[in-house]
């Protein structure tokens, strides 16, 4: 791998700054905001995580995989219960599902934000009291709603005046009465990507409020008597770092909770924000801890309710990303490297876009280290790309590696628990990585790696 000078290169890595350029020594250090709590480097360099080796993980379970830090996720668990306390936090399922994990938020006293009939399959099989889910969606089918009616689903929120006239008559046939948050779209730019915004006007969730459609809304679900609306709900995006947005939000639905109340004499008891609260993908990223989330957001909706004279609603919240996204990262072995003589190298892995698809999507930032030894090389200029037929699959832009590094490297990119896996396709005919989650030096598959006998019993012709 020819050395493309760190220094050399300043010039052309834009907003990245001098933050990024490393030392022969700094290459090798891990930031801790950007790995999960276990995860150390052993004597001769290798990473370790719950007190295992990442060689040996790799020997046993193949690459890439996902490496989840079990301690790491629970404990990020009882960090939001904490910050959040007497409040209802809800684990957003969409940043990554499976039965271990349902199994592990329960245990944490977590409830769990499902938003498909599949999420909510998953959430019943592995236990979830179906009191402690939420239940999302903007086109939920009438065979999802009815499942989530029997199942005794704790809370449903509507996005739609069809789907409140499809749960009115499913409820009234069964003579049940389901528990409701109204979604209202508040019209809050949020400061991210506009594909991951979910505030703003234009964009398919939730009633308006600026239209008078979440008003209206609610005063359906009232005058219909079938529902029990209970509160309403605001979520403005994700990877958000900047809290304006969630203070803004909170106004606007606080103010009509008391339109709400002055115009129909109902005080509604509840009020979640959502989540899309950031990580840390790369040193340029500043998360804000839970407890400080916790403070700003309780600050303003009491201020609020204050001066609108309204009892404060008992407050939810639905971190999805910032539980599980720091808590994994992905294992690769290096296959190839090549170098484009004076612009970067290129480190081709055994995965790629099937695994994460966020840089491409998203043209998100990520990070990656040598994994499997210390190196005492210089630094390079680097972009760590996958086996995809596409000059699009790329897994992370710029990073500075080893000079040294080479094919049977073993690279980590952390930052994988969300939405990697949930979003991870079979490309190319690409089985999907396993999740091996660890704690206290043992290993457990909790998602197995797929396999070419998988793709092929889908496969009818």
């Amino acid at each position: 791998m020819r050395a493309h000078e760190a220094g050399a290169l300043h010039g052309d890595l834009g907003s990245r700054g001098p933050g990024w350029l490393r030392t022969p020594d700094d290459v090798n250090s891990l930031l801790p905001q950007l790995w999960p709590r276990t995860v150390t480097r052993a004597d001769a360099g290798a990473l370790t995580v719950g007190g295992r080796d990442v060689r040996d993980l790799a020997a046993e379970y193949g690459t890439p995989a996902y490496l989840l830090d079990e301690e790491d996720l629970r404990a990020r668990c009882r960090d939001f219960r904490a910050a959040f306390a007497g409040q209802d936090v809800y684990y957003a399922g969409k940043a990554f599902l499976c039965r271990a994990v349902v199994r592990i938020i329960a245990e944490e006293g977590l409830h769990l934000d499902v938003c498909t009939g599949g999420e909510l399959a998953v959430a019943l099989s592995a236990g979830m009291p179906p009191e402690r889910i939420g239940f999302h969606g903007n086109n939920k089918s009438v065979a999802e709603l009815t499942r989530a009616l029997d199942a005794g689903v704790g809370r449903i929120i509507v996005d739609s005046f069809d789907e409140i006239d499809r749960l009115t008559a499913l409820a009234r046939d069964r003579q049940v009465r389901p528990k409701v948050l109204v979604r209202v779209t508040v019209g809050v730019e949020a400061h991210t990507h506009e594909f991951i915004a979910t505030a703003h006007e234009d964009q398919k969730f939730g009633f308006s409020l600026a239209g008078g459609a979440a008003f209206e809304a609610a005063a359906r679900i009232l005058d219909e008597g079938v529902l029990e609306l209970r509160g309403l709900h605001s979520h403005i995006g994700s990877q958000i770092f900047d809290a304006s947005g969630f203070e803004v939000s909170a106004r606007r639905v606080l103010a009509l909770q008391a339109q709400i109340r002055d115009a129909r004499g109902v005080e509604l008891p509840e009020l979640d924000l959502g989540g899309g609260f950031g990580i840390a993908y790369t040193t340029q990223d500043d998360p804000a801890p839970a407890h400080d989330l916790a403070k700003r957001m309780n600050k303003i909706v009491d201020s609020e309710c204050e001066a609108l004279r309204l009892a404060v609603p008992h407050l939810s919240v639905e971190p999805g990303r910032a539980i599980v996204g720091p808590a994994v990262f992905t294992l690769y072995q290096v296959g190839t490297v090549k170098d484009v003589d004076g612009i970067r190298s290129y480190v081709s892995v055994d995965g790629g876009m099937s695994d994460n698809i966020r840089t491409a999507l998203y043209d998100a930032s990520y990070s990656a280290t040598l994994a499997s030894r210390a190196s005492a090389a210089p630094p390079v200029l680097a972009r760590v790309v996958g086996k995809h037929c596409e000059s699009g699959d790329i897994v992370v832009k710029d990073e500075f590696l080893p000079a040294d590094v080479q094919p049977g490297d073993l690279l980590a990119v952390p930052g994988t628990g969300a939405y990697c896996r949930s979003m991870a396709s079979n490309y190319n005919h690409v089985p999907r990585p396993p999740v091996i989650a660890v704690r206290d030096g043992a290993a457990r598959v909790i998602v197995r790696r797929e396999t070419e006998d998988d793709l092929l019993a889908l496969d009818v012709g």
